[in-house]
């Protein structure tokens, strides 16, 4: 258990990370094949979509997750967290999300994320 949640750290990390950085390649190798988003728009979008919204680059800098909680059940893992950011005119500004991880072949993926601004 000690491990999956060092590696669910580093996951989630690498994942707000990809975020910010517009890095699909990573995103690529974390999201599971059956992978879906719902958006702060209310838009659900499936892998392929969510790969093409994360190639176009973001509006705000210095997104960061706080109050990081994991919790593990079996072969599945639930991670709630805040975030706050800056958005291009300056304004601070803050959000939560929920991401799902699925243990698929010996490696946590993502199965599903919900984003609220």
């Amino acid at each position: 258990m000690r491990n999956d949640l060092a590696e669910l750290t580093a996951l989630n990390r690498d994942y707000v990370d990809s975020v910010q950085n517009s890095d699909v390649k990573r995103f690529d190798e974390i999201l599971a094949e059956d992978f879906y988003c719902s958006n702060p728009d209310k838009s659900l979008v499936d892998r392929a979509a969510f790969l093409a919204q994360t190639a176009k680059p973001v509006a705000i800098r210095n997104l960061e997750a706080r109050d990081v909680r994991i919790r593990l059940m079996g072969d599945f893992a639930i991670i709630h967290a805040a975030t706050s950011y800056t958005m291009p005119d300056g304004q601070q500004a803050s959000g939560r999300y929920t991401d799902v991880w699925a243990r698929q072949n010996g490696r946590w993926l993502a199965v599903s994320a919900h984003v609220s601004r």
